[in-house]
């Protein structure tokens, strides 16, 4: 993640329960399409809580991965967990990376793009810290469709309040679909360019299992339900638990897509 409010971004341990868990099976999806040689170094821009970096340790064998992001909690987890001697994390700014020019094979971000203030300058940002013929690569959810843990929240939400649509993620954030993104890395230079999607499976235990991480306060969603008044959370909660495909055991099964975009920093 990146450029994010402190107060709506403040617990690793609360956003791993709400959606650093689903993420983490994005980013191993992601890594195995984002083809970079064995010793690269990467930077990860919006290394959240280290869902990505964990996932480029793992598959792709690099050399040194920078994770860089703007919330000071996230750092510290992603540091305290990732446990790794090729990783590395460090506090900064998407749009201004604390970083030389060209000292990266490969700049990489998850489901941190749309957070950003100028997304422009950010993809600009990332590729100059890439050498020619490298990879600038990132993912976000599709938010208006295909992240469905989100999407039954908000339709149910917007049920009992119509004015909550304006903070709806699929609405706020146009840039998550494949044109916009394929424009973006096009704009910013990239040769290249490639959008696939990314599909995963959210499997809940419970309705628990899905509804308490929204009391964490960590994103917008669950920042809306934390500051509702009790009565009122307690009819979301009670709508939603009517509207969700719960199994005759008791679990919930959706899924989780995202979009991934990918170019190369043309030789200059």
């Amino acid at each position: 993640m990146a450029e994010r409010s402190s107060g709506e971004w403040s617990s690793g341990e609360a956003y791993e329960r709400y959606v650093g868990r689903w993420s983490r099976r994005v980013a191993a999806a992601f890594v195995e399409g984002t083809v970079v040689p064995p010793g690269a170094r990467w930077v990860d821009v919006g290394c959240g809580t280290g869902a990505l970096t964990s996932a480029v340790l793992a598959a792709a064998d690099p050399g040194l991965v920078v994770g860089i992001d703007a919330a000071e909690p996230f750092v510290a987890h992603a540091r305290a967990t990732v446990g790794d001697p090729r990783a590395a994390f460090a506090a900064g700014d998407a749009q201004a990376l604390p970083v030389r020019s060209n000292g990266f094979d490969a700049a990489v971000s998850g489901l941190a793009l749309n957070f950003v203030p100028d997304p422009p300058r950010a993809v600009a940002e990332w590729a100059r810290a890439v050498k020619p013929g490298g990879v600038v690569a990132a993912y976000v959810w599709d938010y208006a469709e295909g992240m469905e843990l989100m999407r039954w929240f908000w339709d149910a939400a917007a049920v009992l309040d119509p004015a909550v649509a304006e903070l709806d993620e699929g609405r706020r954030f146009p840039l998550c679909h494949p044109d916009p993104l394929s424009r973006l890395w096009q704009r910013a230079g990239l040769t290249g360019v490639v959008v696939r999607a990314i599909g995963v499976r959210t499997a809940f235990a419970g309705f628990d299992d899905y509804w308490l991480p929204f009391l964490g306060g960590q994103g917008p969603a669950p920042g809306y339900a934390v500051q509702l008044p009790e009565e009122h959370r307690r009819a979301l909660r009670d709508l939603l638990h009517a509207r969700l495909p719960i199994a005759a055991d008791g679990t919930i099964t959706l899924t989780a897509r995202a979009w991934a975009v990918r170019g190369s920093v043309p030789h200059r």
